[in-house]
């Protein structure tokens, strides 16, 4: 497998009860490495850009709201098989469906407050990257 990169969102819920190092620790146990990180307070317009994929649907506002209602902290995660291996750490999106052990069922409150955000192909893992990191941020 090739060492490849993935972006993260530790969400609002997850900095209002300081649960970064945490979820760090689980992300790092996975074999991931954290080679950018920093704390961040979205804007509208950064959320809406964000998940405009999202835009038609009817939880959008909601999640507009939620994303842009306390600080996140965004990741770039590396590792091989990051995107994959991030994903399986998360858990499924709906935390009472999430596998024993994974962020979402140990520290999710609901499903729209699931504690994180993973890219889900090398595609948007690029494409997140760039919309929150520049090159020289990135220290691998």
């Amino acid at each position: 497998m090739a060492v490849q990169r993935t972006f993260s969102i530790l969400k609002p819920d997850v900095t209002r009860r300081n649960l970064t190092g945490a979820i760090n620790q689980r992300i790092e146990a996975a074999g991931l490495r954290i080679v950018a990180q920093k704390r961040v307070h979205i804007t509208k317009a950064q959320a809406e850009a964000f998940y405009g994929v999202h835009r038609e649907r009817p939880f959008f506002g909601e999640l507009v709201e939620m994303m842009t209602a306390a600080p996140v902290v965004v990741q770039v995660l590396e590792g091989e098989n990051a995107i994959q291996r991030y994903r399986d750490v998360m858990g499924a999106t709906n935390p009472a469906k999430a596998d024993a052990g994974t962020i979402r069922k140990d520290f999710a409150l609901s499903m729209g407050e699931n504690s994180v955000h993973g890219s889900d192909a090398p595609e948007t893992a690029a494409q997140e990257i760039a919309q929150w990191f520049s090159d020289d941020e990135i220290v691998g």
